[in-house]
C-alpha cells in the first residue's frame, strides 16, 4: 500500500517531469523559429561543413544562392497539388565567371515574366534602382538559365516567401558569379519589412554575394534590408503565390520544398 507521503513524492514528481516536458517544447519551438529566420538571413561554409542556408558561397567559378532549411520532423500529409505538370525540357547547366556586362538601358522599363506550372508571374522591374541586377535577370533569362527550374523552398512561419532561381532545385547552385546589392534603401521598405509583392535577391548573408536565386515575398515579412529589392509582383501574380502558398511546404513546420509543384517553364524579361 502507498503510504501518503510516498504519493506525495510521486506526484512531485510527475508535476516536475511535465514542467520538464513544456520547458522542452518551449526551447524546440523558439529553435525552429530562430532557424527559420536565421537561415534567410544566410550563413556562410565553414571549413567542408555545407551549413543549410539562404545564401552559400562556393570558391572561385562557382558561385552562390540561398538553400532550404528542413527541420528533422516527420512530415505532415500533403495538400492537393494545384499546380499542373511541367513542360517538356530539362534544365541547361551554365556558368560563368564573370558578371555580364551591364548593357540594358537603365532609363528604361523591363517587366519579367515567370510562366509557371501554377501560372504567370508577372512582374515589374526596378531597372534604374538595381540596373546590375535587372541587367543579370535579362542576361539568365535569355540564355534559358531559369527555364524548367524548381522553387525550391517555401518559408510559411516567421517570413512568407517562395523561394526560385536554383537549377539544381536543391539550394545550392547559382550562375557561377555574383552581383552587388542595390537598392537598398528602398521607400518600400519600411520598418525593416519586406511588403508583399516584393521580389528581392537572396545572398549568403555577406555584402555583394546575390546570383541567381531571388524570393517573391506573398505576405509582409520582417526582414533585415539586405536583399536586393527588384520589382513588384502583379496582382495576377500574387494570386499564384497565394495559391502555391495555401498549399504549404513538406516539413510541416514552416520551412521546407512546397507541396505545390512550383517549376519556371520559362522566363522572359522584356523592355518595355
Amino acid at each position: 500500500m502507498v503510504s501518503q507521503e510516498q504519493r506525495k513524492r510521486q506526484l512531485a514528481r510527475e508535476k516536475f517531469l511535465r514542467q520538464q516536458q513544456r520547458r522542452t517544447e518551449a526551447r524546440r519551438k523558439a529553435r525552429m523559429r530562430n532557424s527559420v529566420i536565421a537561415s534567410v538571413l544566410g550563413v556562410i561554409l565553414i571549413g567542408s561543413v555545407a551549413l543549410y542556408t539562404t545564401g552559400v558561397m562556393k570558391g572561385d567559378d562557382k558561385a552562390n544562392a540561398s538553400s532550404q532549411t528542413t527541420p528533422s520532423a516527420t512530415p505532415t500529409s500533403k495538400a492537393p497539388d494545384p499546380c499542373a505538370k511541367p513542360a517538356a525540357g530539362s534544365v541547361k547547366k551554365l556558368s560563368w565567371k564573370k558578371e555580364p556586362a551591364v548593357t540594358i538601358d537603365k532609363s528604361a522599363k523591363y517587366t519579367m515574366k515567370l510562366a509557371t506550372t501554377c501560372g504567370d508571374i508577372d512582374i515589374a522591374l526596378k531597372t534604374s534602382a538595381a540596373p546590375h541586377t535587372v541587367n543579370s535577370f535579362d542576361f539568365l533569362a535569355s540564355k534559358g538559365f531559369f527555364d524548367h527550374t524548381k522553387c525550391h523552398r517555401l518559408t510559411t512561419n516567421g517570413i512568407y516567401v517562395l523561394q526560385c532561381g536554383d537549377p539544381t532545385g536543391s539550394g545550392s547552385g547559382g550562375p557561377g558569379y555574383t552581383i552587388p546589392d542595390e537598392n537598398l534603401k528602398d521607400k518600400s521598405l519600411k520598418g525593416g519589412v519586406y511588403p508583399a509583392g516584393t521580389i528581392a535577391m537572396a545572398n549568403t548573408g555577406q555584402k555583394h554575394t546575390g546570383g541567381s536565386q531571388f524570393f517573391l515575398v506573398y505576405q509582409d515579412s520582417q526582414l533585415p534590408p539586405s536583399y536586393t529589392p527588384f520589382g513588384t509582383v502583379s496582382a495576377s501574380g500574387m494570386k499564384v503565390l497565394k495559391k502555391i502558398a495555401a498549399a504549404g511546404e513538406s516539413t510541416g513546420q514552416g520551412d521546407g520544398a512546397p507541396n505545390a509543384t512550383v517549376v519556371i517553364n520559362k522566363a522572359t524579361v522584356t523592355k518595355s
